[in-house]
């Protein structure tokens, strides 16, 4: 949309009759086609979502590697379970606690050259990583430090993944569905890929071929052309706790969103946070990385599934299909726990990544197209922020939990509580009555449009009031 006091989008004529004036036939036309401008179908693919669905399988690429080398490389060097969930905490707490201030700064600047700027830092943090387990100089204290700077970098980079997925697509769903097979498809190449590179090689490959999935996933988004956002995320040059403080208003208002968050705060105590290093220590020392690796691909696949089933599904209520899906996870940790063999506990991985997979799209995109695009970054990040804010805790926990009652007890009790959580979304009137929106969330009249990033600026003087584009 352009309003008078607004940038032509990138191509579109400047015309002094935009402003909306009735009577005259041609700039009425002209106004109404730019106030429809954003909501015109864009298809799931195009280039530029094809360099942003390269962009996040890489990154999803290194991120499932990411446990098996830690795991692995931990333990050769003497360390214990508890070292692992402290070296994976150390990475996601300051995520978890810096990335609502990261939701601020996406909104003042621009969302790509964050991105490619927290890419290119985890490059560095990731190489060091790799120097040092190369050298077979590990220690504890430092590959936490370089996990927190992964940890603030992820902060930065998170916020405006959310945003970026209606700007390049209005088929949201669809677009969604599609990530998450890219990042499934990661997911089920990079834990073998760690396996054989930890095993063929040492942890220092693995972390090495991390850092090189960032490169090209900042090369991927240098090259991309992203659609504006509403320009009124550009103009944000007030008051920082102000820009904050609306955020919270806005995530507060919506009950479902806060409910979710709530929830998840318990399944990331209870669930997630000590299933990933118990099972992956667990699966290492009694089957050795390759049988981790395994498991890890069999979860991918399932999440594959998962994602061409969110292709297809189209619920009315998707928060309640979600929740009914995200069932299926109980099966993982519980198949672990058991003791079953690495056929048995590959399948439930499967089954496990299914439903999650499922989940993950559903509500992305409820987010995405419930909320709009003016306070995207921010809510997605305070979202992001509760989702994430206990799992740090449950890592760091699960150590003292499986030395006091066993680490099989533990992930059986894990298995218990991801029903319990299912079933605490499925009691919320508002989580499970929520109705589905198609497409983007509309923007306020007054926005006016802004032209593409990483395009060349139209040419002309810049209107009062306008911003730039970052």
């Amino acid at each position: 949309m352009t309003s008078s006091g607004g940038e032509p989008r990138d191509g579109e004529p400047q015309d002094g009759n935009r402003s909306g004036a009735s009577g005259s036939g041609s700039g009425s036309d002209r106004f109404r086609a730019g106030l429809l401008d954003d909501r015109r179908p864009r298809p799931v693919w195009s280039r530029d979502f094809a360099l942003f669905f390269v962009a996040r399988a890489l990154a999803r690429l290194g991120e499932t590697m990411l446990p098996v080398a830690l795991a692995a490389g931990l333990l050769r060097y003497g360390y214990g379970v508890g070292a692992v969930g402290l070296a994976m905490a150390a990475s996601a707490a300051p995520f978890a606690g810096l990335v609502i201030f990261g939701g601020v700064i996406a909104d003042r600047f621009s969302t790509r050259k964050l991105m490619i700027g927290a890419d290119l830092v985890r490059l560095v943090a990731q190489s060091i990583a790799a120097a040092l387990f190369f050298a077979g100089h590990v220690v504890l204290w430092q590959v936490c430090v370089i996990g927190a700077v992964n940890g603030v970098a992820g902060a930065v980079f998170q916020p405006g993944v959310a945003s970026t997925v209606p700007r390049l697509a209005s088929d949201i769903q669809g677009a969604n569905g599609a990530i998450r097979i890219a990042e499934s498809a990661a997911q089920l190449a990079g834990p073998a890929l760690a396996g054989l590179l930890v095993a063929f090689a040492s942890a220092g490959g693995v972390f090495a071929a991390h850092a090189g999935t960032y490169a090209l996933s900042a090369l991927c988004l240098l090259l991309l052309r992203l659609p504006a956002a509403a320009p009124a995320t550009r103009t944000h040059g007030g008051d920082f706790r102000a820009d904050l403080a609306e955020g919270w208003r806005e995530f507060r208002s919506r009950t479902w969103m806060w409910a979710v968050i709530v929830i998840w705060c318990v399944y990331m105590i209870s669930v997630w946070g000590p299933t990933v290093p118990l099972v992956a220590t667990e699966v290492v020392r009694a089957h050795g990385p390759r049988a981790y690796g395994l498991i890890n691909s069999a979860l991918g696949a399932g999440t594959v599934v998962g994602g061409l089933v969110a292709l297809r599904l189209r619920p009315r209520r998707m928060l309640r299909a979600g929740s009914l899906a995200l069932l299926a996870f109980a099966c993982f940790p519980a198949s672990v726990g058991a003791g079953f063999g690495v056929a048995a506990v590959s399948a439930c991985a499967m089954i496990a990544g299914a439903g999650t997979s499922l989940w993950g799209v559903m509500w992305a995109t409820s987010v995405q197209t419930q909320v709009a695009p003016d306070v995207l970054n921010r809510i997605h990040a305070y979202d992001v922020a509760g989702s994430l804010a206990m799992m740090p805790v449950g890592q760091a926990l699960a150590g003292p939990a499986a030395a006091a009652l066993g680490a099989d007890n533990v992930l059986l009790v894990a298995g218990v509580m991801s029903l319990v959580v299912c079933a605490a979304l499925l009691s919320v009137p508002a989580v499970r009555d929520l109705v589905r929106v198609d497409g983007p969330a509309p923007r306020s009249p007054d926005t006016p449009a802004a032209p593409r990033e990483g395009a060349l600026r139209p040419p002309g003087p810049h209107k009062t009031g306008a911003r730039p584009p970052a």
